[in-house]
Parts: C-alpha cells; structure tokens; sequence
C-alpha cells in the first residue's frame, strides 16, 4: 500500500518505490490523508524526474549543515562556524538548500546580541559577515557537490576601521598604579612588556618559561593563531614572572596566593576605575597589547619582526601600525629642492641694497 495510517498516532507514512528500485520508506508527518496522498504523489514525480530526466534531488538544509560541520572538523575555528550553523539550522533546517534565495539568507541574519534570552545591542557589520561568510562557504561547498546549480550574491556589510588605541609610557604607568588588585597591576604590566594576548597571559604554565634565558612560550593549543611562538621577556616581565613563579603551582597568574583556577577574564571593575583615575577613555584590556606593538614600532622595530613577536598571521596584520614608525624616507626629502637654492643663488633687490 503507498501510504498508510498508523492506528497510534494517526500519522500517516509512506511506503514505495522510485523508478531505480529502490525502498523508500518516510512519514509523511500528517494526520491529513489527502494531505498525505500530495506528498506522496510529488514524491514519486520527483524520483521520475531525477531518473528520467536527470534533475537533482532536493537536499535540505539540515543535510547540507551536517555534512559541512563534518568537512570543518579540526578547523581551528570550528566552535564559531558551529555556533554560526546552529543559528541557521533554527531559520532553515527543513528547507531544500536549492530554495534558498539571498533575500532569504539576509531577511534571517541576525540583528542584535541575544542575552539571556532578549536582544541586546545591535550587531557590528563584521559579525553579520562573519554569519554571512560561514553560509555562504557552506553553499560553496553544496555547489561543489552538484546539490545546488549556483549560490546566491550575497552583501558584504561595511566593517569600521582597523582600531589602534595606545597611550604613552608614563599614562600607562598611571593605569597600573591605579589598580588595586596585585595579580591585575601584575598581568598588566606583563601584558604591555610581551604583548601576549588576555588568553595567552592567563594560560601561562610555570613549564613555559625558562628565567635562564628570558624566555616564554606560547604553545599551539594556547595561540590564537594555532602557530606556538617563543615571548622574550623584558625586564618588566621577568621581575614580575620571577616573583609569582615562588608560589605558582599550576599557572603562572591566578586571583591570589594558594588559588589555582585559571582566570578567565578580567576584573573589568578595577580596570575600568584604574582608566577612570588614569585619565584614559575608551581603553580595554587588548590596548594593552596594542600599546606594545606601537612603542616597537616608533622605536624602530621592522615590521617583520614585530609580526614574529606577536604571534600575527600574516603582514597585513601589523601594517596597521606602520603609520608610527620613524619615516625611512626622511633622509631623501632634501633630495629635491629648489627654493632654498633660489634664495641663496639671487641677486639683492634695489631695497636690499640700498638698506
């Protein structure tokens, strides 16, 4: 019988056969036997179009989001392309992934922050292409496998420019007098002597430097960019890693002596006090580090060097600081000049001469 009522539930399911052969056995997720029926028929007309016809069958979105998740294994940003998906399957999941059109994708993006629940500020241009370009690569991939014939145009969300905030070395050294906190005025003042990122700084181990040499380390697992890099310590840095080394135990910056949990983020009150007093606006906790790579840069550090240190990916990373460093074409500027020459090489006017 093509379609079936179960006695239990009422639901009525289908049971046939596709032109190959082959079993196909579904519920038809109704209690509507005429509604049932119609499902059944456009199945069976679409399996004689791909047998006869060749036409593709319609894969749905919950197909296409799984067998991508499965292709991003081991990515190293795999947790945001999962949380990406998880947003999309809740708009699409039953959809065929060939249905979808850009008005679709962009009439779904995400608007704000939901916390708890209830939206919250609105989302910045970069995190709505950051959505947009985890399903566009998805479609990318159903296009390669013959699921969809083309993917939609989609926009791309005007991003604010590159942020480069730092301050001098005497304001920041007001910042840190002002906190309060000793394991905060410390991972500040190890922050802004390295570079390391919040992250890095609060998974420092004891095993990861080596005092001798004046040398720390970042493994792969605790990069952002995967990629482990050696930290050569400053003064700055060793005389407070020295210190907390004689009673860390597992990590090297906890809350306080005798506690080993790994800090998992600021103490954003005593930092934002500490800004308060210092005089400083809008200034977080990454500044820091961006304060390190600007104090490199205007005293002469190549660029290239400055990308080793702070663990960048790729130039283009740290060309953002380019702009601070001493200018090397300064040397060529007197290079061409005419009106200084000028002055020398002219004759006296009547005035001059006669005064």
């Amino acid at each position: 019988m093509p379609i079936r009522k179960d006695k239990k539930s009422g639901i009525w399911h289908l049971d046939i056969r596709s032109p190959s052969g082959q079993r196909i056995r579904r519920s038809a997720e109704t209690t509507d036997r005429k509604a049932a029926q119609e499902y059944h028929d456009r199945l069976k007309a679409e399996l004689w179009r791909q047998h006869k016809l060749g036409d593709l069958p319609d894969r749905t979105f919950e197909e296409a989001a799984v067998r991508f998740l499965h292709e991003c294994e081991g990515q190293r940003d795999y947790a945001t392309k999962l949380r990406h998906i998880a947003y999309w399957r809740e708009r699409f999941s039953d959809r065929p992934v060939r249905s979808l059109t850009a008005d679709d994708i962009i009439d779904a993006l995400p608007t704000h922050q939901i916390v708890k629940g209830k939206p919250t500020e609105p989302l910045t241009g970069s995190t709505r292409n950051r959505y947009v370009s985890t399903i566009k690569r998805m479609l990318n991939l159903c296009e390669e496998w013959e699921w969809i014939d083309r993917v939609p145009k989609l926009p791309r969300y005007h991003e604010p420019d590159v942020r480069v905030r730092w301050e001098p070395p005497e304001v920041i050294t007001a910042l840190i007098l002002a906190l309060r906190l000793e394991w905060m005025r410390d991972a500040a003042i190890v922050a802004v002597a390295t570079g390391m990122r919040e992250g890095e700084l609060f998974g420092l181990t004891p095993a990861q430097v080596d005092l001798a040499q004046r040398n720390a380390w970042i493994t792969h697992e605790g990069a952002k960019s995967k990629r482990a890099r050696p930290v050569p310590l400053n003064e700055d840095a060793t005389s407070v890693i020295e210190r907390r080394l004689k009673t860390a135990r597992r990590l090297v910056f906890t809350r306080g002596e005798g506690l080993d949990t790994r800090i998992k983020q600021i103490d954003t009150r005593d930092f934002e006090r500490a800004c308060q007093v210092a005089g400083m606006e809008d200034f977080h906790w990454h500044d820091l580090r961006h304060t390190w790579a600007s104090w490199h840069v205007q005293r002469g550090t190549p660029l290239m060097v400055l990308k080793e240190l702070g663990g960048w990916e790729t130039i283009e990373m740290v060309q953002k600081y380019a702009h601070l460093a001493p200018s090397h074409l300064a040397q060529h500027a007197g290079t061409v000049k005419f009106w200084s020459i000028l002055g020398d090489q002219k004759e006296k006017t009547p005035l001059e001469e006669a005064a």
